[in-house]
């Protein structure tokens, strides 16, 4: 699909719309949901733990934890990867990331890929919006040549609209780029206000050069896409490393805690609501918690959709 394609709108998730970690997102519904990732001083997930081991504050209010899954489940997932000029040396680097994430998809889970240069076109055919079949799409996006510009913006925005034509209710994005961005007609700010209005969690993988000074690659762009959004960007520095980031990037949607609670009554007319989540666990210290720092109220942030709104 092109940067002119049209947009239809779609109905709003069945829950909400979430992010994790410093994102700030919308709920439509009467249900908060939180995903959150536990890790150890060692930065491993630490995985095993009950819904006594949370608590949930909301603008410092503890709140009942209404719905608890531990991990698993289907995953709505896309793909974005980028196939300007720059990226043409890496091409074996990207094949081996996008192999490795797919290969780690389930039965159940829905999948998609956006592959982009100066524009910006959908890996499965006009009218199929997922598919199960991980070989397939690694192929469609493996036949995507590598030239002209980046429009990396314009890809993540079909991306995040494209995922709310998904049921499941976890929702990521994985971008594997060398992060520069010379051809979007989006900005930064409208991506944010997408993702901030999804239900998604964006994350990288960057594939910079060996020199620091190629004109196309900008790993601020990737660090602060997915900070902002609440993933994670990873650089590996070797070729050996690249698969073993993308199974822990695959590892790490998948197994994330999902919390939800009933918001309090809005009474002071704010649309931002704080979220804390705490973690203890006995004989366990310096565990760290991963979530978004909270959610907007309010009934005007419905996304739109990709090709094949419902």
């Amino acid at each position: 699909m092109s940067r002119g394609v049209s947009r239809y709108a779609v109905r709003p998730p069945l829950l909400l719309v979430l992010l994790l970690c410093q994102a700030v997102i919308s709920v439509h519904t009467e249900l908060v949901v939180v995903p959150v990732t536990v890790t150890d001083a060692r930065g491993h997930r630490v995985g095993g733990l009950s819904q006594e081991n949370f608590r949930v504050l909301e603008d410092g209010r503890p709140q009942p934890i209404a719905v608890f899954h531990p991990g698993g489940g289907p995953v709505t997932l896309g793909v974005i990867v980028d196939r300007s000029q720059s990226m043409r040396p890496k091409t074996r680097a990207l094949l081996s990331a996008v192999s490795t994430l797919l290969q780690s998809t389930r039965a159940g889970d829905e999948l998609f890929g956006v592959g982009f240069n100066d524009r910006v076109s959908f890996a499965l055919p006009e009218g199929r919006p997922f598919t199960d079949d991980a070989a397939a799409l690694e192929a469609a996006l493996a036949s995507i040549r590598a030239e002209g510009r980046t429009a990396l913006y314009d890809a993540v925005a079909e991306g995040l609209q494209h995922l709310q034509l998904g049921r499941s209710d976890k929702h990521a994005l994985i971008v594997v780029s060398d992060g520069g961005d010379n051809a979007s007609r989006q900005t930064y700010a409208r991506i944010l206000d997408l993702a901030r209005r999804s239900n998604a969690v964006i994350y990288a993988i960057g594939l910079l050069g060996t020199s620091p000074t190629e004109e196309e690659e900008d790993a601020g762009v990737l660090v602060r896409l997915c900070r902002d959004t609440g993933g994670v960007a990873y650089f590996p520095q070797a070729a050996e490393d690249i698969t073993g980031v993308a199974a822990h990037v695959a590892g790490d949607i998948r197994e994330q805690y999902t919390l939800g609670f009933t918001p309090g009554e809005r009474t002071d007319g704010r649309a931002f609501r704080k979220i804390e989540v705490m973690v203890t666990v006995a004989g366990q210290q310096d565990l760290k918690v991963r979530t978004r720092a909270g959610y907007l109220t309010g009934s005007d942030n419905a996304g739109k959709g990709g090709r094949d709104g419902r």
